[in-house]
């Protein structure tokens, strides 16, 4: 069994800078100190693009894509701009960025958006739940609402992606969706998002992610496996990559960190160590496909993957 040890792009991960107060989700909020993932009081400090550094230096990371961090919706385009103004270019060398589909400006905002030329595609997140501590969206059914769709609609026109986050219960409105937009690039996040880890809520998430599998235009993010599983171990991540693995093939599915949030649960190191040993078995070509590849093309990098060295990982 070889394991990868070539250049790899980081197609998920986030930054903040709190002294600009535009992160309203990593403020005080009593109410919510916990979040699906835990308590998020270790991610209330800043993470730019040295902390990154500091974090991926050992892993041979080449490029990154920044998604969308919660930046207050009544700043539009601003966090592309502090993203622009970062000096780093290997970091979030591509931005995925946050316009809320169904807002009245929608089109207007996309258009801005589209107009950066790091920009290459928009996140919504729509993951709702009845539990508030479980929930990102304002409310469920988005993926349903014409004014919302009217909004993705425009993210197709205008050549940009679309990454997907919801939990399982959401995945069969979420077939619907892919279905009706063949023309949309789906980057569903996070595994598909297991949080309900009983066997009904595991069972649920492994069929509906297989359904999915079975869409084209449907690509799978393998990032942060540790968010739902905090008591972790290779064999358990092991079962949901390989899943994820199975149903969408290497070549539309990538490796990604979601850090700094996986830092709750794992180190950098932690996570690439057990990515890289978890597909040792396969193929160099598929290896190759998940830390580089498939991100390379999804998020139109242009990077020639031959033009890196190799490094032997930690």
């Amino acid at each position: 069994m070889s394991r990868y040890a070539g250049p790899v792009i980081d197609p998920h991960h986030h930054l903040w800078d709190l002294s600009l107060k535009r992160h309203p989700w990593l403020g005080v909020r009593p109410e919510a100190e916990e979040m699906v993932f835990g308590s998020i009081e270790a991610l209330r400090r800043d993470y730019l693009p040295s902390d990154y550094q500091r974090d991926s230096n050992r892993q041979n990371i080449v490029a990154t894509v920044h998604v969308e961090a919660g930046w207050r919706d009544d700043d539009p385009l601003g966090e592309t701009l502090w993203l622009e103004g970062q000096a780093d270019t290997r970091v979030a060398r591509r931005l995925v960025a946050r316009v809320p589909l169904a807002h009245p400006d929608a089109e207007a905002r996309l258009e801005a958006e589209a107009a950066r030329p790091r920009v290459v595609g928009i996140r919504d997140i729509v993951s709702w739940d009845a539990d508030p501590a479980k929930r990102f969206a304002l409310r469920p059914g988005l993926m349903s609402d014409p004014a919302w769709r009217r909004g993705l609609k425009a993210v197709t026109r205008l050549g940009l992606s679309f990454d997907l986050m919801l939990y399982p219960p959401q995945m069969a409105e979420a077939q619907r969706l892919v279905a009706d937009f063949p023309d949309t690039l789906f980057i569903l996040n996070h595994c598909g998002s297991p949080a309900d880890r009983s066997a009904d809520g595991m069972r649920l998430w492994a069929e509906g992610l297989r359904e999915l599998g079975h869409q084209p235009n449907v690509r799978l993010k393998l990032s942060d496996p540790v968010a739902y599983d905090p008591q972790w171990t290779l064999d358990s991540l092991r079962m949901v990559i390989r899943h994820g693995i199975d149903c969408f093939g290497a070549e539309r599915a990538m490796f990604a960190s979601d850090f700094p949030v996986t830092g709750l649960h794992a180190s950098f190191d932690a996570i690439y160590e057990a990515f890289r040993t978890i597909a040792a078995d396969l193929t160099m070509d598929e290896q190759a496909a998940l830390f580089f590849d498939t991100a390379n093309r999804t998020y139109r990098l242009g990077l020639d993957r031959s033009a890196f060295s190799d490094r032997t990982s930690a």
